[in-house]
């Protein structure tokens, strides 16, 4: 019998990045699948704090070269490989110089975030599904980890939803606490609309005159984790209003099972 694929898409992990939340279950999530006997892969942004000598990263040549437009600009993607120490597992990232050189992640040295927050995410979440095409690797689940992901769903079930490689992926978004639309300005909606997508198609992604990165992401995944414990009062709103699977916020003994769980239900319903 063949193995489940699952497609792991975070923008922090451990030990590339700084601690956080995120980072910590994008470490332990993976090594977990994969010995639970899943194929997994694991795609991240090669931000300028991670360190290529110490962490070995190296190009793959034969994935890089592509161009992503972002807003009718061609930004070249590289794609990077590394081996996660302590796991038989090789994490992927994707770099530009542009997006990902400089020193700090998601705010300059005065915590003003960056102005082109919302290019490189739309860069990172666009490369993300191109990346994939090019490993001709069809995933079962694809499992997104905080607002960077945010359009993955989205563009799963829309721009690519003719795309064979996809056609049976299950979408689980992860909704963590942090998250930077309040700095996105209306531009947003019309640079997101890649491929034939109208800014129509963003709609969930709007309230308003703001933009709900999160909102977004729930309405087009077909499962949501609640991967922050406290998390702001609209996002409980949404969460509660589902009418999908929602998995509560867990403690660190009990998420990886119970994510695996939802994995396994999301699969039975391609079956029945």
């Amino acid at each position: 019998m063949d193995k489940k694929k699952v497609l792991i898409v975070t923008q922090e992990m451990k030990p590339y990045t700084a601690l956080s939340e995120i980072s910590e279950i994008a470490r332990k999530l993976p090594q977990y699948v994969q010995e639970n006997g899943m194929e997994i892969r694991v795609l991240m942004p090669r931000f300028g704090t991670i360190n290529e000598r110490r962490h070995r990263l190296h190009e793959v040549v034969r994935l890089s070269g592509m161009n992503i437009i972002v807003d009718d600009d061609d930004f070249p993607l590289i794609i990077k490989v590394a081996s996660l120490p302590g796991a038989r597992m090789q994490v992927y990232f994707l770099d530009n110089e542009d997006f990902f050189k400089r020193k700090s992640i998601f705010e300059n040295d005065q915590g003003k975030p960056f102005d082109d927050n919302a290019d490189r995410m739309i860069f990172f979440c666009k490369g993300v599904i191109e990346t994939v095409k090019k490993f001709g690797w069809a995933p079962d689940i694809v499992h997104c980890h905080g607002w960077m992901t945010s359009l993955v769903p989205l563009y799963l079930k829309t721009a690519y939803d003719k795309e064979p490689i996809f056609q049976n992926s299950k979408v689980v978004y992860s909704v963590y606490e942090n998250s930077l639309e309040k700095t996105f300005t209306g531009e947003f909606v019309s640079k997101a609309s890649i491929n034939n997508l109208d800014p129509e198609d963003l709609t969930a992604y709007q309230n308003g005159t703001g933009i709900t990165l999160h909102k977004g992401a729930m309405n087009y995944a077909d499962a949501v984790i609640k991967g922050s414990e406290n998390l702001g009062e609209s996002d409980v709103q949404l969460l509660d209003a589902l009418e999908k699977p929602v998995l509560e916020f867990l403690s660190e003994e009990e998420y990886l099972p119970a994510y695996m769980e939802l994995y396994n239900e999301l699969l039975q319903q391609e079956v029945e």
